[in-house]
C-alpha cells in the first residue's frame, strides 16, 4: 500500500466519521515558547484549552514535524527528524471509547493488519482503557501491557496532558530479542509503536499540579512512515517510498549501493532524512543561523554535507536531492513548488559555505584528536570545540559526534564560556559603529550621490535593493548570520534618526536571510543607514528586501512627536513668546523638551501647561501636512527652529488651529491618537535653558495608575480620605518636627548628665582644664549645645568632644578665652586632627569642626587632639 493511498485512506476513514480535515500548519510554530512544531496537535491546543472556537468538534490532519531529540540517533533504521504524523482529534466531543475502537477497525479492517499483530498498552492507573480493550475490543490480556510510560505531558512546561495507549506492532520473533519478557516497551526492535491515543485530562500548571480541564479531549498520532513501512513490508523506514527515492539518488550521487556497508548505509539514511527536513525548513521561511530554530536548520544541513563527505561527495549535492524531495510531496505541500528557488538559493550558499571549510576543520580536528590521544587526554577543550565552531562553521553537536566516534567528549562549558566571550565582543563590535561614526563619513560618502528615498509617511513597509552592505571599517559583498552590520537601501520605509527624532527599528527580510534592525540614523541628509545584525541566513549587494518597520514602536514615536509640538505651544501660551524650542528626544512612550526660559517654572504654570495639552488632545484635533516654499510657511506664521538648515520647500505641520511647525518627523493624523501626556520632571539645564520631561501614550496612563495606587493605598494607611492626603502628610510632618525637637532636648539634656561629671574630673595642663571625650549624641546640633553647655560650666579651659553619626565621625573643640590668651587655637587642633579621620576640618581659634569617614579611628583622633591642646598651653611647636 503506498504512502499515497494510506493517506487518502485515513482521511477519509474519518471524514465518515464526521471529522474535518484541517490542513498542515507551518513547522515555524505561532507558540513563541515552542522552536519547531513538533506533534500533530501543536494547533490544536488553543481549542483544547478553550483559547479559540475550533472549526469543528472533530478534526483530522496529516501534520509535518520537526524534533532533534534523537538527532544523534539518526542514521540507524528507525529515528527522523523530519515526520510526518496522522491524527484525529475530539475536542470536548468524543472520548477514550471512540478513540481506541475507530483506531482498532481502521488498523484492523481498512487497512487489514491481523489483529494478533497488534498489541496496545496504557497506564497502570488507566483502568478503563485497559477494561475496553480487553472486554468491548476482545485483545486478549496476555497482549495488553501497562506501562508507566503510558502518560502523554504537554508540548511546553505547561499545557494539556494525560494518559495514552499506544498500539504497538509486531514485527515478528527474527526481529526480537529472544527473550520471554519481550514486549512492548522493550528496546530490542521487535515491537513498533505505531500509533498512540493521548486522552488530553488535565493541564499541568507552571507549579506542577495536574487541574482537570473543563472538557475531554482526544489527541491521536501516527507517524505515517511507520504505518508506511508496516504496509509495505520492508525492513525499515528509508525502504518505503517516503524515502527510497532519495536514498537511491544519493547513492548514485556518491557511487555506491545501499545495504552492502553498514558505515555506507548509515550516512545515506542520514543524509535521506536530512535532506527531507531541510527542505520542509527552508520552504516554511527558516533560515540558517547560529541561534533557535535556525541553527537547527544549519546542523541539520552541516551533518549531511559532513556524511556526504564520508560517502566521497565534495561537491554540492543537497539541492539534487531537494528536487527528489519536492517531487515526492509537492501534491501535499504546494509551497515546496512555490519555493523552488528560494529553496535551491538557501542550501546552495549554506552548503557551499561549508564545504569550503569542512575539509579544513576535519584535517584540524583528526590533528587534535591526535595530540590529545598522544598526551592521554579524553576531553577536546571547550576553546577547541570553539574554534571548530568560530573558523570551520562546525556546530557544537557535530564535534560532539565526531568525538564519539574516537572515543572522546567535548567539555560543552568551556564551549559555552567561549561563545560568550564572542557575543561579548560582538556587542562590543557594534557599538564601535557609533564610535567611529568620523571615520566611516568616507564609507558613506560613496551613497552621497544617490540619496535614499524614504517612503515612510506613508506605509511602514516596502520593496527595496540593497545598495551598500557596510562592515566595522570597509565595504561588503555579503553578510552572514551574527554579523554586524550597516545596509544602505535605494529607498526605505525606516525613518533615520533626526530632529530629536529616534530612528525606526524592525527587519529587512530577503529570499536568503533576515536583518534585524536595532537603529537608523542619517550620516548626511541624503543617507539613512541601518544599522543592526543578520539574525538568519545572508544577506548581500543587489538583493530586494521587504523593509519592515516595528509598528507598535514607530506609533509610540507619533505619538510622542506630536505631544512635543503640544507642549511647545502650550509652552509659549503660558510663559510668553520667549519660552522657544532649544532641543528635545522624540521617543518611544516619552519626550523630552528644552525650551529657553530665565526660571524655574512655577508648579501652578506647570498644571497649566499640562491641562492645555490635554485639553487639545481630547479635542481630537486634525494633524495637517503639506509642503511649501520655506517663504510663504513663514509668512503664514510657521515655527522655524533656530539654527536649522531649511531647503527652498519645507514640510509644514500644522495641528488644528493650535501649532504650526516646519518639521519632518512623523505625526499621527488626530491628537486623539496620543492618549495622554504627563509631565514628569522640569529642571534647569544650562543658563537660560529649562528642560520638561513627559510621558505619552499608554506609558503615561501606567505612571497615572501607578500614581493613584500609590496615593490610595497611603490614604488607606493613613486612615483618611485621598482628597485630605497632602494635608495629613503635612500634619504628620510637623508633628514629626516637634518630636524630633524634644527628642534632641531630652538626648542633650541626658548627655550634659552624663558629660559633668567629665568636666569635675577633668585634669589641668599648666592649670587649665581639659576635656576630651567621645559622647554618643543622636545629631550634631545636639553636640554643638552640649559642648557650649561645658564650656559655660568649665569657666576656663578646653573642651574637644568626638562622636559617631551614621557612621561618620564628627569633631568639636571650643576654648575660653583664657585658653585662647594662653596659646589654645581650637582651630589648629582640628585641622592637625581630621586627617587622621578621613576628612578635613577648622576653624577660629575659640570654635572648630571636623570629621571624616573613618569612625574607626575616633579614640586615637581624640588622644592626639589633647595631646596638641597640651603642646600649645606648653608654648611648644608642633612637629
Amino acid at each position: 500500500m503506498k504512502s499515497s493511498e494510506i493517506r487518502r485512506a485515513f482521511i477519509d476513514f474519518f471524514a465518515e466519521r464526521g471529522h474535518l480535515q484541517v490542513p498542515s500548519s507551518s513547522l515555524i510554530p505561532t507558540d513563541p515558547t515552542v522552536l519547531l512544531t513538533t506533534a500533530g496537535m501543536q494547533q490544536m491546543v488553543p481549542y483544547f484549552l478553550g483559547l479559540e472556537r475550533p472549526p469543528h468538534t472533530r478534526l483530522t490532519s496529516i501534520q509535518k514535524c520537526f524534533r532533534t531529540v534523537d538527532i544523534d540517533e539518526v542514521g540507524d533504521e528507525s529515528h527522523l527528524t523530519f515526520f510526518e504524523m496522522l491524527g484525529n482529534f475530539s475536542i470536548g466531543d468524543y472520548f477514550k471509547a471512540e478513540a481506541i475502537s475507530w483506531a482498532w477497525e481502521f488498523l484492523t479492517k481498512w487497512l487489514g493488519v491481523p489483529p494478533e499483530r497488534w498489541y496496545p498498552t496504557v497506564h497502570p492507573d488507566d483502568d478503563f482503557s485497559y477494561w475496553y480493550w480487553r472486554d468491548k475490543i476482545g485483545v486478549p490480556a496476555e497482549r495488553i501491557f501497562k506501562l508507566e510510560d503510558n502518560w502523554w505531558g504537554p508540548v511546553g512546561a505547561t499545557g494539556p496532558n494525560g494518559p495514552d495507549s499506544e498500539i504497538h506492532y509486531d514485527r515478528g520473533p527474527e526481529f526480537g530479542c529472544g527473550k520471554p519478557t519481550c514486549g512492548p516497551g522493550c528496546d530490542c526492535g521487535r515491537f513498533l509503536e505505531t500509533w498512540n491515543l493521548v486522552f488530553m485530562e488535565f493541564y499541568k500548571e507552571p507549579d506542577g499540579t495536574q487541574r482537570p480541564l473543563p472538557r475531554k479531549n482526544i489527541d491521536t498520532g501516527m507517524g505515517l512512515e511507520r504505518i508506511s513501512l508496516i504496509m509495505q513490508g520492508v525492513g525499515s523506514v528509508f525502504e518505503t517510498d517516503l524515502f527510497y527515492p532519495i536514498l537511491t539518488e544519493a547513492a548514485t550521487i556518491a557511487g555506491v549501493r545501499y545495504k552492502e556497508d553498514g558505515r555506507v548505509d548509515r550516512s545515506l539514511r542520514v543524509i535521506a532524512d536530512h535532506a527531507r527536513g531541510v527542505t520542509f525548513l527552508v520552504a516554511d521561511g527558516v533560515f540558517p543561523s547560529n541561534e533557535g530554530r535556525g541553527y537547527v536548520l544549519r546542523r541539520v544541513l552541516r551533518r549531511a554535507v559532513r556524511h556526504g563527505r564520508l560517502l566521497g561527495i565534495e561537491r554540492p549535492f543537497l539541492g539534487q536531492l531537494a528536487e527528489i524531495v519536492i517531487e515526492l510531496f509537492s501534491c501535499y505541500y504546494p509551497n515546496l513548488v512555490e519555493q523552488r528557488e528560494r529553496l535551491h538559493r538557501v542550501i546552495l550558499h549554506e552548503e557551499e559555505h561549508f564545504q569550503r571549510t569542512l575539509a579544513t576543520g576535519l584535517a584540524r580536528f583528526e590533528a587534535l584528536v591526535d595530540q590529545l590521544q598522544h598526551a592521554g587526554e579524553s576531553i577536546i577543550p571547550g576553546d577547541e570545540a570553539f574554534r571548530l565552531y568560530d573558523t570551520y562553521g562546525f556546530p557544537l553537536e557535530l564535534t560532539e559526534e565526531l568525538a564519539r566516534e574516537v572515543g572522546l567528549t567535548v567539555d560543552r562549558a568551556g564551549f559555552e564560556r567561549a561563545l560568550e566571550r564572542q557575543r561579548e565582543r560582538s556587542r562590543a563590535s557594534a557599538g564601535r559603529f557609533a564610535d567611529r561614526q568620523r571615520e566611516r563619513a568616507g564609507l558613506y560618502a560613496q551613497f552621497a550621490e544617490r540619496p535614499t528615498e524614504f517612503v515612510g509617511y506613508e506605509r511602514l513597509e516596502a520593496e527595496a535593493t540593497i545598495v551598500g552592505l557596510l562592515g566595522i571599517t570597509q565595504p561588503l559583498e555579503e553578510a552572514e548570520a551574527g554579523d554586524q552590520v550597516e545596509i544602505v537601501l535605494d529607498r526605505t520605509p525606516f525613518y533615520g534618526e533626526a530632529g530629536g527624532q529616534v530612528g525606526d527599528t524592525g527587519e529587512l527580510r530577503s529570499e536568503t536571510g533576515v536583518v534585524v534592525v536595532e537603529e537608523t540614523h542619517r550620516p548626511t541628509p541624503e543617507v539613512i543607514v541601518h544599522r543592526g545584525q543578520v539574525r538568519e541566513g545572508w544577506v548581500r549587494v543587489g538583493q530586494r528586501v521587504v523593509a519592515v518597520v516595528a509598528a507598535e514602536r514607530r506609533a509610540a514615536i507619533r505619538r510622542s512627536h506630536t505631544a512635543t509640538h503640544l507642549v511647545h505651544a502650550a509652552l509659549r501660551r503660558v510663559l510668553g513668546e520667549q519660552a522657544r524650542q532649544a532641543g528635545s528626544l522624540v521617543a518611544p512612550d516619552r519626550l523630552r523638551f528644552d525650551f529657553t526660559h530665565p526660571e524655574a517654572v512655577q508648579p501652578d504654570q506647570l498644571e497649566a501647561i499640562e491641562k492645555l495639552v490635554n485639553d487639545w488632545i481630547v479635542s481630537d484635533a486634525p494633524v495637517a501636512v503639506r509642503y511649501q516654499p520655506l517663504g510663504e510657511a513663514l509668512a503664514e506664521g510657521a515655527m522655524a527652529l533656530f539654527g536649522e538648515k531649511y531647503g527652498p520647500v519645507v514640510r509644514v505641520v500644522a495641528i488644528g488651529d493650535v501649532s504650526k511647525e516646519l518639521c519632518g518627523g512623523t505625526h499621527v493624523s488626530h491628537t486623539g491618537e496620543i492618549g495622554y501626556v504627563l509631565l514628569t520632571s522640569e529642571t534647569s539645564v544650562a543658563s537660560g535653558v529649562r528642560r520638561l520631561e513627559a510621558l505619552t501614550g499608554p506609558a503615561a496612563v501606567r505612571r497615572a495608575r501607578e500614581l493613584v495606587d500609590v496615593a490610595a493605598r497611603s490614604a488607606h494607611l493613613l486612615h483618611v480620605a485621598v482628597e485630605r492626603l497632602a494635608e495629613e502628610v503635612e500634619r504628620m510632618q510637623q508633628r514629626l518636627r516637634a518630636q524630633e525637637r524634644e527628642l534632641a532636648r531630652l538626648a542633650a539634656e541626658l548627655a550634659l548628665e552624663r558629660a559633668v561629671p567629665l568636666v569635675e574630673q577633668a585634669p589641668r595642663v599648666d592649670g587649665v582644664r581639659v576635656v576630651s571625650a567621645r559622647l554618643e549624641v543622636p545629631s550634631l546640633a545636639v553636640l554643638r549645645r552640649l559642648g557650649e553647655e561645658l564650656r559655660e560650666r568649665i569657666g576656663s579651659g578646653v573642651i574637644i568632644l568626638g562622636t559617631a553619626i551614621e557612621n561618620r565621625a564628627a569633631l568639636l573643640a571650643l576654648a575660653t578665652r583664657d585658653a585662647v590668651e594662653r596659646g589654645v587655637d581650637a582651630g589648629r587642633v582640628v585641622e592637625r586632627v581630621a586627617p587622621l579621620l578621613g576628612g578635613r576640618g577648622g576653624g577660629r581659634a575659640d570654635r572648630a569642626e571636623g570629621g571624616g569617614g573613618d569612625a574607626s579611628r575616633l579614640e586615637e583622633a581624640l588622644a592626639v587632639a589633647r595631646a596638641e591642646v597640651e603642646r600649645q598651653l606648653r608654648g611648644e611647636a608642633t612637629s
